[in-house]
């Protein structure tokens, strides 16, 4: 199992092509300066979290601290990381067409028919 660098970590742009494929500038969620900020801190941010590396200096302790919930984000790379984890974790919205379950409790046996009464002679 290779190792991986703090420097290999920070070297290039966070980017969630998953959940936002055409880029965080794009998507209507973050301003401009949000974005940059977590295309520039997003990788230490994601690194930390999943355990890949560790924290070398009190600003990242900080970081990993904040992005868990142990404290209240304090900087602007903070607040974006956890509105980011907020949108891409939100509950998914429903169809505004229901779901198939609400339909079929809303329908009672007594309110279906066999439609005998539309028979329609074609040959005319």
């Amino acid at each position: 199992m290779s190792v991986i660098t703090k420097e290999q970590v920070v070297g290039k742009p966070f980017v969630d092509r998953r959940n936002y494929p055409y880029g965080f500038a794009r998507s209507g969620d973050f301003s401009i300066n949000e974005s940059k900020l977590l295309q520039a801190h997003g990788s230490l941010f994601a690194a930390l979290v999943d355990g890949k590396i560790t924290p070398s200096s009190d600003e990242e302790q900080a970081y990993l601290e904040s992005a868990l919930g142990h404290r209240d984000p304090a900087t602007p790379q903070e607040r974006v990381w956890l509105k980011y984890q907020s949108r891409i974790n939100r509950p998914k919205t429903a169809s505004i067409y229901g779901s198939k379950r609400a339909i079929a409790e809303d329908i009672d046996d007594e309110e279906v028919s066999d439609n005998s009464d539309l028979d329609i002679d074609l040959d005319d």
